[in-house]
């Protein structure tokens, strides 16, 4: 049975996955940010994120609503305090979606519309899949990682944890990029890169 909902965070990507909790029927309690402000979609503000402590982690779901731009510690700091606590985050998937039924999701994942999951993909905890990104066969994506939108990536890709792929990059067959690393928009990466690293261009080159 689902639980009623709450959304750490209230700006644009909050918005998006305050949608699809809509769409998918999904009770939303209300919001947390640092201020109180005026929600998209009329929810109540509930406080700061320190008011997720006053709820039972028994009966409620989280939804980590802050977005990435670059590598960011911020929302795997936020996944695993809460997940400390005992609290789980909810896995949000668009309904334009299209999610084979072999892939594998943990925790937190987030998929936004129009995504494509092939089989036997598998994407770590507290990572974003944005809208209309492709995970081919066999990609193994590690957990707090942003694949930004229009993202490609072909079979048996790996991507490392807290990597950020940025929007329209395209990854071919079999490479494998290490954790904490940065890629471009717009690059085209035909080679392995390496962990702690930033590579831009096309091909795409560490810098």
């Amino acid at each position: 049975m689902n639980k009623p909902i709450i959304i750490l965070g209230n700006g644009g990507h909050a918005s998006v996955l305050t949608e699809i909790m809509l769409l998918q029927d999904r009770e939303i309690l209300g919001f947390t940010a640092p201020e109180e402000q005026i929600s998209f979609y009329g929810l109540e503000y509930l406080g700061t994120d320190e008011i997720v402590e006053t709820y039972n982690p028994e009966e409620v779901e989280l939804v980590l609503g802050l977005g990435t731009v670059r590598i960011s510690t911020v929302r795997q700091s936020l996944f695993e305090e809460f997940k400390n606590q005992g609290y789980i985050f909810a896995t949000c998937v668009h309904p334009t979606a299209i999610i084979s039924t072999t892939a594998i999701l943990a925790e937190g994942v987030q998929i936004m519309a129009g995504a494509i999951v092939q089989p036997h993909a598998q994407i770590g905890g507290n990572t974003i899949i944005n809208t209309g990104s492709i995970i081919e066969h066999d990609c193994v994506i590690g957990s707090h990682v942003h694949v930004a939108p229009g993202v490609t990536l072909s079979g048996n890709v790996h991507i490392g944890v807290y990597s950020h792929i940025g929007t329209g990059t395209s990854i071919i067959q079999g490479i494998k990029i290490g954790g904490n690393t940065l890629i471009g928009a717009g690059a085209v990466v035909i080679s392995n890169i390496g962990t702690h690293k930033k590579a831009f261009g096309v091909p795409a080159k560490e810098v």
